[in-house]
C-alpha cells in the first residue's frame, strides 16, 4: 500500500500547529502588504493581519512560488510515495492551476495529484480531513483525487458582511453602491457554491442576515442533498476577527440544527482581505462515503 501525504494550504484554516496534530501538511499562503511579503501562520497571524488591515494598508493575495511549492513536494516525497494536494478553489485563485501544471512535470507525474474541488476555508479543511480518512482506508492518491472531484459541488458557504468598505476598496462594487449600502445599513450576504464568491441576498439587519443564512443551509440540505441529516452533512462556521459575535451566532445555528457537531474556524485571510472584519459565515458539505 502506498504511503500518501495529504497537503493543503493555509486557506483551509488549518494552522501549522493543527496540521501537525492532524497529520496534514499545510502550505503557507503568501501576502503582499505594502510591498512586503508575509506568509500566513508563519510571520502573519490573524491578529497581525487585522491590525495591518485597520491601518488601511495595500493588501494583495499571492500564490506560492514554484520553487517553494516544489520544495515542499520534494521533501514530502522523500518520506511518502504519493501526495494529494488540495489547494484553494481554482475560481478564487490561479494557484490551483499553477500547481496542476507543475504536477505534470516528469518527476511528479503519478506522484503528485492536485485536487481542484472548488473549496475554500472550512469546506476546504473538511476536504483535507476526508482525504486523510480515505488514505487511512487504503485508497490511492488518484482515487482520493477522483472522489473529491466527484463531490466538489456538494458544499456551500454563506457569508454576511459587516461592512462594504473592503469590497469597494478592492473594486468589486462601485463607490456609489457602497455608499448607498452604508447609508441604508445593508448587510450583504455572499455565497460560495463552486467557483466564485457571488452576491446572494441583502439584509436590513444582522438578525435578518443570520436568518437568511440559516434558511439557505436548510434549503441546501433539503433540496441539494435530498433531506439528509447530521449523519450525512458536515456543518461548519467561520468568522473574521469578531469571535464574540460568532459565539452568539453559533448558539442560534445549534438551535436550528440540533444534533450537529459544528466546527468553527476563522475565515481564510485570502477571503477576509476582500470582505474585512466582522463577517459571519455558515457552511455545509455533504459527507463523503467510500
Amino acid at each position: 500500500m502506498s504511503k500518501i501525504a495529504i497537503l493543503t494550504d493555509s486557506n483551509s484554516g488549518i494552522t501549522q500547529e493543527e496540521g501537525k496534530k492532524l497529520g496534514i501538511y499545510v502550505v503557507p499562503m503568501p501576502f503582499m502588504i505594502d510591498e512586503k511579503e508575509y506568509f500566513e501562520d508563519i510571520n502573519l497571524s490573524q491578529d497581525k493581519f487585522y491590525d495591518l488591515l485597520k491601518s488601511d494598508v495595500d493588501v494583495k493575495t499571492s500564490q506560492p512560488s514554484p520553487e517553494s511549492l516544489m520544495n515542499i513536494w520534494d521533501n514530502l516525497l522523500s518520506d511518502y510515495d504519493e501526495i494529494v494536494y488540495i489547494p484553494m478553489s481554482s475560481g478564487l485563485s490561479s494557484s490551483c492551476s499553477s500547481a496542476y501544471t507543475f504536477s505534470q512535470e516528469e518527476k511528479y507525474e503519478d506522484k503528485v495529484f492536485v485536487v481542484d474541488n472548488q473549496r475554500i476555508s472550512v469546506t476546504q479543511r473538511q476536504s483535507a480531513l476526508d482525504a486523510l480518512e480515505m488514505a487511512n482506508k487504503g485508497m490511492s492518491a488518484s482515487e482520493i483525487r477522483d472522489k473529491l472531484t466527484e463531490v466538489k459541488f456538494e458544499s456551500s458557504i454563506y457569508i454576511m458582511l459587516d461592512t462594504l468598505y473592503y469590497l469597494k476598496k478592492g473594486g468589486r462594487i462601485t463607490p456609489a453602491a457602497a455608499a448607498l449600502g452604508t447609508l441604508l445599513r445593508l448587510k450583504p450576504v455572499l455565497t460560495i457554491q463552486g467557483e466564485k464568491l457571488d452576491a446572494f441576498a441583502k439584509a436590513r439587519t444582522s438578525n435578518q442576515g443570520k436568518s437568511i443564512m440559516i434558511n439557505a443551509i436548510k434549503k441546501d440540505i433539503e433540496e441539494r442533498f435530498g433531506g439528509v441529516d447530521a449523519h450525512d452533512v458536515h456543518l461548519e462556521m467561520a468568522y473574521t476577527f469578531d469571535k464574540e459575535s460568532m459565539e452568539e451566532f453559533k448558539k442560534e445555528v445549534e438551535e436550528a440544527f440540533p444534533g450537529y457537531d459544528i466546527n468553527v474556524d476563522p475565515l481564510s485571510l485570502s477571503v477576509a482581505c476582500h470582505i474585512g472584519p466582522g463577517a459571519l459565515a455558515v457552511a455545509c458539505s455533504r459527507k463523503v462515503h467510500v
